[in-house]
């Protein structure tokens, strides 16, 4: 997920205005940071809904609506959007089912949320950008950087006293487990990118 925002996102941006690209990259990521800091305080809340499907759905209508301005906004598109909208989404898609899965949903429940990320897309790819390379810019950069956020959310950090440490129930020390944990994050990760790389060196 870094490596296909990286790669197919960034490049965008920063080819609009690299000074606009650059402020908005850091702006999508301080309002992906925002809007994760206010959905773990509105966690705390008794709602009447399912917060995993409240979450998945909020977050398909959002990425489907930067994806639909950003790539609607192209001036070409072809075989690299695909790639790099399921080098995103697929993990994100198979880390939010199997969250939800482990707490005891259904996993076909996510279906009709997960379906918010095309109907979202199509509706916002009508919408036609300014021709201004600035505003261009920071649109392209704040899809980068939200893109950036989720994918950077999904890093595990496996320290004492994180949420993997606590999801571990065992007693006593955990540093060694934890070590291997996160040689197994490091190595996946990097799997993951060499995948995209090798992927887009086929479609590229």
């Amino acid at each position: 997920m870094v490596t296909s925002a990286a790669v197919f996102l960034l490049p965008q941006a920063m080819g609009q205005s690299t000074v606009f690209g650059g402020f908005g990259v850091a702006l999508g990521l301080l309002v992906g940071y925002g809007s994760h800091t206010l959905g773990h305080r509105l966690a705390h809340m008794e709602l009447p809904l399912d917060r995993s499907l409240a979450e998945l759905t909020a977050h398909a209508l959002s990425a489907g609506a930067i994806i639909g301005i950003v790539y609607g906004n192209m001036p070409e598109l072809g075989p690299l959007l695909g790639l790099a909208i399921v080098s995103h989404k697929g993990p994100a898609g198979y880390a939010a089912a199997h969250r939800f899965v482990g707490r005891g949903g259904e996993w076909t429940a996510i279906l009709l949320p997960a379906a918010g990320v095309g109907l979202a897309a199509v509706a916002s790819s009508f919408l036609a950008l300014p021709a201004s390379a600035a505003v261009r810019g920071v649109v392209f950069g704040f899809a980068t950087g939200v893109f950036l956020h989720v994918a950077m959310d999904f890093l595990p950090e496996c320290e004492i006293g994180s949420e993997v440490h606590e999801s571990l129930a065992r007693e006593g020390d955990a540093h060694a487990l934890l070590d291997r944990l996160r040689v197994h994050a490091v190595a996946s990760t990097a799997v993951g990118g060499v995948a995209v790389f090798l992927a887009w060196t086929v479609v590229g």
